[in-house]
């Protein structure tokens, strides 16, 4: 499934004119899907540890190594299928799609911390930890969109 951004954004990036985006066809468009493939992998472990890092910090929240790598695997899936939105060439339409992906991406970090968290029915303590961990996976893809669109 990670493959799958990368190679659509090739697409649409290699197909599409400047009709989707000022600019958008001037692109070197192997390099930036390769670093956004390579970035994908490498996020897999550092939220994984973001995750396990941020839930064990609380005294309320426990989560295991295993358990916490399953859910940085699952969280991104929402966001993977989202960019078949990249198949239609309007901007507005892909932005609205990655939104609504981003959303059911942080619903399903919460209700996975839910699951896999030892807990005593401290809810804000799960919303408190599902929102550092998708402050932090956006912060680190902001920044990778930004390095790559600058290319």
């Amino acid at each position: 499934m990670s493959l799958l951004p990368p190679v659509i954004l090739y697409y649409a990036g290699t197909h599409y004119d400047d009709a989707f985006m000022a600019g958008f066809a001037d692109r070197e468009w192997r390099f930036i899907t390769t670093i956004i493939f390579l970035a994908e992998i490498l996020s897999f472990f550092v939220i994984g540890w973001v995750i396990y890092a941020v839930v064990n910090g609380t005294d309320e929240l426990s989560i295991g190594y295993q358990d916490a790598y399953l859910l940085a695997s699952l969280a991104p899936l929402p966001l993977f299928v989202a960019s078949l939105a990249l198949l239609v060439p309007n901007l507005l339409f892909n932005v609205v799609v990655i939104l609504c992906g981003r959303g059911i991406s942080c619903s399903l970090i919460y209700h996975g911390l839910q699951a896999f968290c030892t807990h005593q029915e401290f809810d804000v303590a799960t919303i408190s930890a599902t929102y550092t961990i998708m402050a932090a996976s956006a912060l680190v893809w902001g920044i990778l969109f930004a390095v790559n669109w600058a290319y």
